[in-house]
């Protein structure tokens, strides 16, 4: 088994930022492994599963997934093409500062009570600016802490954030539906496709996915192919090609849904991290 590609982009005292690539050849689960200090990981590009026990968790760019330390865990690619991850790793006092209590396990040691948790399309923003501004050093150490910490806050706040709350079985069905968009995330799927692709009813897949996810079912898989666009910008020039190649039927499309997710045109994202 090939073992993860690990860039550090940044080290102070008390943060640790890296870029994590995989390539994805383990299709069953890999030998168990585990990190020596609690890491909050952001998946940018590709899925994989994280297996904790009895629980597995979808990885993909709608989530934030907590490894605590010392805690063990095994890890899948149910879908081809690997993963790639910003995996940040921040001083515990620090981190207890920042971390709502009813997110941690009770105990002396600091530990997350979940293994994931679903961000806004703001938190994948700030991380991608501050993955690529490290990348290209184009980001001090002062900015890059203050963008940290600022990613955190939101990935963790309960009005930008949202816990998984659901059943065992429904979380399941989600997921599958989920792997099933992230195989092939430029595809015009239909509602009776993926219903198929989980093995139930499109009427029972929208009220099961919008319980689960707090979102419809096509507003999700939007946010997956603008996570996409947001690893993918440093690669284009030519922007409708980008959009085009993701699934969207035209330029004003693509552009369009980008400001409404992100605040700004993916030109302008180009531009304000010094990408073309």
């Amino acid at each position: 088994m090939s073992h993860p590609a690990v860039d550090l982009l940044l080290e102070t005292r008390t943060l640790r930022l890296s870029n994590v690539v995989c390539s994805g050849d383990c299709r069953h689960q890999s030998e168990e492994e585990c990190v020596h200090a609690t890491h909050l990981v952001f998946p940018y590009r590709g899925v994989f599963m994280r297996h904790l026990g009895r629980e597995e968790a979808v990885a993909e760019p709608n989530q934030v997934l907590f490894f605590n330390g010392e805690e063990g865990y095994r890890v899948s690619h149910p879908v081809e093409g690997g993963d790639a991850c910003l995996s940040l790793g921040l001083d515990e006092a620090w981190l207890s500062e920042l971390v709502p209590k009813d997110q941690l396990c009770g105990g002396g040691k600091l530990a997350f009570r979940r293994q994931r948790r679903r961000i806004d399309p703001r938190a994948q923003a700030l991380a991608a600016v501050l993955r690529h501004g490290l990348q290209r050093g184009a980001a001090e150490t002062l900015e890059a802490e203050t963008l940290a910490l600022t990613l955190v806050r939101r990935a963790l706040g309960e009005r930008t954030s949202r816990g998984p709350s659901s059943s065992f079985g429904h979380q399941k069905l989600v997921d599958r539906a989920k792997l099933a968009l992230s195989s092939d995330l430029a595809r015009r799927w239909t509602l009776e496709e993926v219903a198929s692709e989980v093995g139930v009813s499109p009427v029972y897949l929208t009220q099961v996915f919008s319980e689960v996810e707090g979102l419809p079912l096509y507003r999700y898989q939007l946010r997956l192919r603008l996570a996409r666009a947001l690893d993918l910008l440093g690669y284009y020039d030519d922007l409708t090609a980008l959009g085009l190649d993701l699934g969207f039927s035209s330029h004003s499309h693509f552009s369009a849904a980008f400001r409404q997710a992100y605040g700004r045109t993916p030109a302008e994202f180009q531009r304000s991290v010094h990408l073309r």
